[in-house]
Order: C-alpha cells, then structure tokens, then sequence
C-alpha cells in the first residue's frame, strides 16, 4: 500500500504564493511520475503539472509561467510553486503518483486526499 500525504493549501488573495508538498510512502520500487491535478465544484479532474522520473516537465496552458513542479526523489516528494495566483485557480488539489510497488512488477497509480486552495481578496 502506498500513501500519498499533501499539504500547503490555504486561502490566499490574488497575486499571492502557495507552495504545495505530496510525499510518498509505502512499499515502493520507483516512482515513474508525480503530478499535481486540481478539481473545481462542478467541473471535471484536470491536470496541473507533472514531472518524470527524468525531470520532464509538462503544464496546463492556463499556469504556465505561473507555477513550477519539482520533485525531490531521494524523499519520493514532488512540490507544486503556485505564484500569481488568480481566483480561476481555486480547486481541490490532488497529487499523483504513478509507480512500481516492491511487491509487483505492474505499474500502478494512486491519488492523495486532497488539499483546498481558495484564491479569493
């Protein structure tokens, strides 16, 4: 079973900053990518930004410019930088983690609990 924990939403006003964390844990082989996706009330799951194992990246048009994704593989963590922020932002973030369990050779994909970003003066 693998967990996968975040943290850093909030409530912040336009043009500010929040920066999100996911860490992994649990019976993992390798992580292949993290990524973050964001759901707003009465809309569907949309990717954010991910990142490779490798270090590619790849962003919705709508926060490119905007927010960086990195990771840190030694922690199995991927962190979200979200600068200028706007009130379209505002959305449940969910983070995600496609890997290898130790116990398996299938690649398999798992979703964190969330994390709320309210971007509203």
């Amino acid at each position: 079973q693998v967990q996968l924990v975040e943290s850093g939403g909030g409530l912040v006003q336009p043009g500010g900053s929040l920066r999100l964390s996911c860490a992994a844990s649990g019976s993992i082989f390798s992580i292949n990518a993290m990524g973050w996706y964001r759901q707003a009330p009465g809309k569907q799951r949309e990717l954010v930004a991910a990142i490779t194992s490798g270090n590619s990246t790849n962003y919705a048009d709508s926060v490119k410019g905007r927010f960086t994704i990195s990771r840190d593989n030694a922690k199995n963590t991927v962190y979200l930088q979200m600068n200028s922020l706007k009130p379209e932002d505002t959305a449940v973030y969910y983070c995600n983690a496609k890997y290898r369990p130790k116990w398996a050779t299938k690649a398999l994909s798992d979703w964190g609990q969330g994390t709320q970003v309210t971007v509203s003066s």
